[in-house]
């Protein structure tokens, strides 16, 4: 059913002025996204996260998506069931894990999350995913189908979490994992509270000598 649903969306290729324009929209925001992440201090990298922001959501205005092809509706209950249980089975295996190898759990005690920073997490894990799947995953199944845009989306995530070693590997084995759910399933709520699962799991299991406030971009470096 989902190969149906990809061949029957994407059946014709884009033609070579599409392609330019989708690679154009691609390379323009990743540009813009990295500039958010490296400007030299926090009032230029807010700005450019603006600029960034809405570049984005230009253009995907500007393409008329359906709700169903951003992820925006509503989620199918067996769907929903396997990702939140994959999510929660992944949580736990990294609190096993951890605590097996003699790790300390909470890594860092004087840096938990509290309630608010819990639901301020989940927002921004839901942009995140809309970035990743709504923006970025789309384009790229349109140009060379689901299976590949997986991978290059994954890739594309991972690169905006350089330099820190922990959340570039974490979010690379996240994303090829969200991706092929969202591929499967076109809904970004689900995975946006699975992100924020697997985010704080990793935050909560990891000392912050190597996680940085869990900082990307310049400001992992200037930590």
């Amino acid at each position: 059913m989902v190969m149906e649903v990809e061949l029957n969306t994407f059946a014709d290729a884009p033609t070579g002025s599409r392609r330019l324009l989708i690679w154009a929209q691609i390379i323009i925001t990743f540009l813009f996204l990295e500039l958010t992440l490296w400007a030299p201090t926090r009032q230029i990298r807010n700005r450019w996260a603006v600029i960034a922001f809405i570049t984005m959501l230009v253009f995907v205005l500007v393409d008329r998506p359906s709700i169903t092809r951003l992820g925006l509706g509503m989620p199918k209950i067996s769907g929903a069931a396997f990702v939140l249980g994959a999510g929660l089975l992944a949580s736990l295996f990294l609190i096993i894990v951890v605590r097996g190898m003699g790790g300390e759990i909470p890594a860092n005690p004087l840096w938990f999350p509290d309630l608010r920073s819990v639901w301020g997490y989940l927002i921004w894990a839901l942009i995140q995913e809309f970035i990743l799947q709504s923006f970025f995953f789309n384009r790229l199944e349109e140009l060379y189908g689901g299976s590949a845009a997986v991978w290059m989306a994954s890739a594309l995530f991972a690169a905006v979490h350089l330099p820190s070693p922990v959340l570039t590997t974490a979010t690379l084995i996240g994303a090829l994992f969200f991706c092929e759910m969202f591929r499967r399933y076109r809904n970004i709520y689900l995975l946006g509270i699975v992100h924020a699962m697997l985010g704080l799991t990793v935050a909560i299991v990891t000392p912050d000598s190597l996680l940085h406030h869990m900082r990307v971009g310049i400001g992992y470096l200037q930590y």
